[in-house]
Order: structure tokens, then sequence, then C-alpha cells
């Protein structure tokens, strides 16, 4: 495997919303917020996660937001490019460009809806290696893609592709973590993508967090993610325990419809919209239980809630 810097692709990796204005990207909201996850302590961004909405993003989209967040941090932060699509073809394109534009590292979503048997994914994340030097995280969200990727396909990637150096793991079978360190062994950068666990999967080993809440509270993920790393597990505990309902309120809607509310009432954004199929919160009741938990923790004045 890829020997990495031991700072390299651990800590807090916040995956970026993507702002829209009258169906258009924002991009000059994207870059303040690009921003303020350096002024908040983040160690690094995704660009076009799940949570930037790429299903959703033109290619040139994808790659516009990537140039902006590299030309925006301008080093100061290490910026990972979510390069994966249901197609191989545009994965390989957007994985090239993300090469050229600077990027750190490529975040690979495993290919949704077509639901490929072990054998696929492993030329499938064998294919794309060939075609980069950059790191390579594998992203393994099975509630979205409808595939799950075992531990034994990992290790056989790893064997053909010595970049592939990490996972985001978005699921609940914590098995998972500890069977991949391991199988492939313990340097193997796994991220935790499920909010709610992000303090158990780092005390078993993970190297850092992919927390959508990190839109919110960058400061307070990193803090977490660095309390667990240097073995203050009271503290992190203590983060762990206050950012539950916060963490838990991503989940009210698909992600990012209550986020991206809770950043419009926390004046992050603009507006809270986002594109189809997805659609704004517009529901009063669910409304007033995000209000309810950004006053909760801190964020909103009691006031301001509706």
């Amino acid at each position: 495997m890829m020997r990495l810097d031991d700072n390299s692709l651990r800590g807090s990796y916040p995956p970026l919303v993507t702002p829209f204005h009258n169906g258009r990207v924002d991009f000059s909201t994207f870059e303040r917020l690009v921003e303020r996850q350096i002024a908040g302590g983040s160690h690094g961004i995704v660009v076009a996660g799940t949570t930037g909405e790429p299903s959703s993003l033109t290619v040139q989209e994808r790659k516009d937001l990537l140039e902006a967040a590299v030309k925006t941090a301008n080093g100061r932060i290490a910026v990972v490019a979510a390069t994966g699509s249901q197609s191989f073809a545009e994965t390989a394109e957007l994985t090239r460009h993300a090469e050229g534009a600077g990027a750190h590292a490529v975040l690979v979503v495993t290919p949704y809806y077509i639901k490929p048997p072990q054998d696929g994914l492993a030329e499938y994340f064998i294919g794309i290696g060939r075609l980069t030097r950059l790191p390579i995280l594998i992203y393994h969200i099975p509630g979205r893609a409808a595939v799950s990727i075992t531990a034994a396909t990992i290790e056989k990637i790893s064997v053909e592709i010595d970049h592939l150096v990490g996972m985001k793991h978005a699921a609940v079978d914590l098995e998972l973590v500890t069977e991949t360190l391991k199988r492939v062994g313990a340097d193997f950068r796994i991220f935790c993508g499920l909010e709610a666990l992000s303090f158990p999967m780092m005390a078993m080993g993970a190297s850092g967090l992919m927390n959508a809440a990190g839109n919110i509270v960058p400061e307070r993920i990193a803090a977490l993610s660095n309390a667990v790393r240097a073995g203050d597990l009271v503290k992190a505990r203590e983060l762990h325990d206050a950012l539950f309902e916060l963490n838990r309120a991503i989940f009210l809607d698909t992600n990012p419809i209550p986020l991206k509310y809770m950043m419009w009432r926390l004046s992050l954004l603009e507006s809270n919209e986002v594109r189809l199929p997805l659609v704004p919160i517009r529901d009063a009741e669910r409304q007033r239980i995000l209000d309810r938990v950004l006053a909760q923790s801190g964020l909103l004045v009691k006031e301001a809630a509706v």
C-alpha cells in the first residue's frame, strides 16, 4: 500500500453541500464555505460527495466545483474529490480531471443502481486505479448504492492497486472496519460516513470522519476527531454525546435536505435550495424540530426558533 505521511488523510473531512441560487451552482457561497472549513479547523474537505448532490450535478459542474475548492484552499487544507458515478466512463473522466486539477485524493463510490457482483466491483476499482496515481478511497454506502463491498474484495483491489489507501464507510456494519484493517493493514484510512457512529468507529481504528454535520459545526467535529487521535476518549465521548441530536437531525429527511435547512436558518446559505428530485422541507413541524435541535446545540437563539 502507498506509504502516506502520518497526518495525511486523517481527521475531519466534511463533505461540503453544493449551494444553489435559482437553479445554478452558487460558487461564491461555496468558496465561503471552504474558507469556513479552514477557519473551523477541519483537516480536509470532500467536494461533490453525497451531501453535495453529485447525481444532480452535471459533469462540468462537478469539475468546476473541484477547481473552485482547490483554488480557494490554496494548499491550506486537503481537498478530496468525490469522482464516482454509476458509469465507469464518467468516473474515469472525473478522476482524470481531479488529478489534473490538484486534488489530494479521490473518493469513488461503489457504482449505484447496477448492483454488481464482487468480481465486478473489484475490476471496477482496479480499472479506475490504473488511470491515476492519486490516493484512492472507496466510498461504501450500501443504503444509497444498493450494493455492499466485502473486506475480501477490498483486499483483492489493494493487491492490484497500491494506491488504494482507504475507504469511507457509511454503514452500521462495524465488523467490516476491524476485518478490513486486519486484512489490509492498520494504516488503511477508514473514514466514518455515518454521523452517529463517528466516535465508536474512530475508537475502533478509523482514521477520520466525513461527517455532514461538519458543514454546521466544523470545529466540534474536528475536536472529536482530534480527541480520539490523542487518546482522550473521555473528552471524545462528551463531544459525541453533545453532537448526538445534531447528527440525528441530518437524517430527519434525505440528506442534504435537513442540513441545508439548518444552514439556511444559521445564515450559512442564502437559501435551502436543493435540486429535483429532492425538495426543500416545507412541513412546519419538521422545521420546528430542526430549529429546536439548533437551539439546544447553542447555535440558534431560542427567540429566533419557529
